[in-house]
């Protein structure tokens, strides 16, 4: 049976979008035999006009005050919370940390990685850079440290981020997210049918996986199905 596709929206930038992956890697270890599962990051970047360099003195407090109109106070209390979340999960965030910057070329790396192979690694590598090691994902050097901790050729992906190499697919991404009325990460599609948005529990994700391979099960021919089709066609049955 073809692998399950998961389809994940989400953006380095959003706490969530962590918390996500680890209930989708819950979700997917304690769902019974679902078989193959690929999961695909596509890419969404909550704040487009986020610098590309880092701004001193501007932290994630005082960055979120600013975007939602809010307190300091208020911001902190956000960010209070969410580090309290993650906990739950095992995550460690530091918000302290954070540099908050464009993650553009972020998903550039990304899209050549899910071409080698080694996707996964490196969402986990952004994942903990960004939101735990407080490290600035949009410098170059960083991306390519980070891609090679991913078992990537830091030389490849060097040469990938020094051009536009992969600018049109994440736009493609992006455009993708827009269509199918994403406005917010992390949003995911199983099987190219079901569409769950927010980081839902482990339990909610089980349950949508084991009904797609459920279904993808039921269409698929049995190998002693009298209409099976083969490599030459579909037989009828006389």
């Amino acid at each position: 049976m073809k692998p399950l596709r998961v389809e994940v929206w989400s953006d380095i930038a959003c706490p969530w979008c962590w918390v996500g992956k680890r209930h989708l890697e819950q979700a997917i270890a304690g769902a019974g035999d679902l078989g193959d599962v690929e999961v695909v990051s596509r890419a969404f970047e909550l704040d487009p006009a986020a610098p590309q360099q880092p701004e001193p003195g501007l932290d994630l407090v005082a960055r979120l005050a600013r975007k939602y109109g809010a307190s300091m106070q208020q911001a902190q209390q956000m960010i209070d919370r969410m580090t309290q979340v993650g906990a739950a999960d095992g995550l460690d965030f530091r918000f302290d940390r954070v540099v908050p910057v464009r993650t553009f070329d972020a998903h550039r790396l990304l899209h050549w990685a899910a071409l080698e192979g080694r996707q996964p690694q490196l969402v986990e590598a952004l994942f903990r850079a960004y939101m735990h090691e407080g490290r600035a994902v949009s410098d170059h050097d960083v991306l390519v440290e980070l891609a090679a901790q991913a078992g990537l050729d830091p030389e490849r992906a060097r040469a990938t981020l020094a051009g536009d190499a992969y600018t049109q697919e994440v736009r493609a991404e992006q455009k993708k997210a827009r269509e199918l009325g994403i406005t917010g990460v992390p949003f995911f599609v199983v099987d190219g049918r079901y569409g769950i948005s927010g980081a839902q529990p482990a339990a909610v994700l089980r349950k949508v996986l084991e009904q797609a391979r459920s279904e993808q099960a039921e269409q698929a021919p049995a190998a002693d199905d009298p209409l099976a089709c083969g490599p030459d066609g579909c037989d009828v049955p006389a």
